[in-house]
C-alpha cells in the first residue's frame, strides 16, 4: 500500500464510517483524531513509522466521510473504536489519540483492555473543564458551506484566525462549492459530552503510555501533564516546545519520532 490511499468503508454498528489502511507487515496502529478533524491527517505519521508499524486511521462518527447523526457521546465513540478494532482484526493496537480522539483512547483502554496494548495520547487533558481549559469552542454559528474554498475559508479564520488552517482540513468541493465535512451544531453539542474530569478513567488502565504535549497548548496545562505522568504508572511525558495543541502538525517529524521511538521499544 502507499502512504495515502483512498478512504475505504465500513459498516458498523449499523453506521457508515471511512477510514485509511496506510498498509505496513508491522503491528496496528490505530490513529483517532481530536473534534473537527478526520483520519487523513495521520498520512504524514503513517509514512514516517512505514513499513515497520501499520497505521489505520479512522473518520470517527460525525466527521470526515463518515456518517453525520446519531448519539455524539463518549460512549458511542468508543463502541464505534472497538468495533472498529473488531472488525478489522486489528486487536491488540497501539492507539493513538489526539484531543477528542485521546479522551476516547484512554476510556477505550479502561474499558476494552484486550483491544489496547498501547497507549499515545496527544495533548488530551483529563481535566476537561473550566478553569482548566474552555473544553467547548461554539461553533453552532458557522456556515457549513460556500460558494469558494476562499469564501469558506474566510469564514472560519473571521471566528479563529490562525487556527482556521486546522478545520479547513475538513473542507470538501460539492457539485455547487464548499463544504465543511462536520456538522458545526452537532459538533458542538458532541464536545459539550466530552466535558467533565477524566482521571479516574485515565488511571484505572494499565498499558504503556506515552503522553504528549504542546509547549504552547491551550487544552493541557503543563501542571496537569506532569500529574497525569506522576498518578499513572507506565507513562511517560515528552513536551514540544514551540508547538500548540495541534503538535503533530506543528512539528511532524519530532512527533512521528517520539511515536516511533515509543513503539519500537516494544510498545507497537
Amino acid at each position: 500500500m502507499t502512504a495515502k490511499p483512498q478512504e475505504s468503508f465500513i459498516t458498523l454498528r449499523g453506521r457508515r464510517f471511512a477510514y485509511r489502511d496506510f498498509g505496513g507487515s508491522g503491528p496496528a496502529v490505530l490513529a483517532l483524531h481530536g473534534h473537527f478533524g478526520r483520519g487523513r491527517a495521520f498520512a504524514p505519521l503513517a509514512a514516517a513509522l512505514a513499513p515497520r508499524h501499520r497505521v489505520v486511521a479512522l473518520d470517527q462518527r460525525g466527521h470526515g466521510l463518515s456518517d453525520d447523526g446519531g448519539e455524539l457521546t463518549p460512549d458511542a465513540y468508543v463502541a464505534d473504536a472497538a468495533a472498529f478494532l473488531t472488525a478489522l482484526d486489528l486487536a491488540p493496537a497501539a492507539v493513538v489519540g489526539h484531543s477528542m480522539g485521546g479522551h476516547v483512547a484512554l476510556l477505550l483502554a479502561r474499558r476494552h483492555p484486550g483491544l489496547v496494548r498501547s497507549l499515545v495520547i496527544v495533548d488530551t487533558t483529563v481535566l476537561n473543564r473550566e478553569p482548566e481549559t474552555r473544553p467547548v469552542l461554539d461553533v453552532s454559528d458557522w456556515p457549513r458551506h460556500a460558494p469558494t474554498r476562499q469564501a469558506l475559508a474566510a469564514a472560519v479564520e473571521a471566528r479563529v484566525g490562525p487556527y482556521a488552517v486546522h478545520f479547513l482540513d475538513s473542507a470538501a468541493e460539492t457539485d455547487d462549492g464548499w463544504s465543511l465535512l462536520f456538522d458545526p451544531a452537532a459538533l458542538t453539542a458532541s464536545q459539550r459530552a466530552f466535558a467533565g474530569d477524566f482521571s479516574a478513567d485515565w488511571a484505572a488502565s494499565r498499558q504503556p503510555a506515552l503522553l504528549l504535549r504542546g509547549g504552547d497548548s491551550f487544552l493541557l496545562s503543563s501542571a496537569t501533564a506532569r500529574r497525569m505522568a506522576r498518578e499513572r504508572p507506565g507513562t511517560r511525558l515528552r513536551e514540544f516546545p514551540g508547538c500548540g495543541h495541534w503538535l503533530h502538525e506543528d512539528d511532524p517529524d519530532g512527533f512521528a519520532r517520539e511515536v516511533g521511538a515509543f513503539l519500537d521499544e516494544g510498545h507497537g
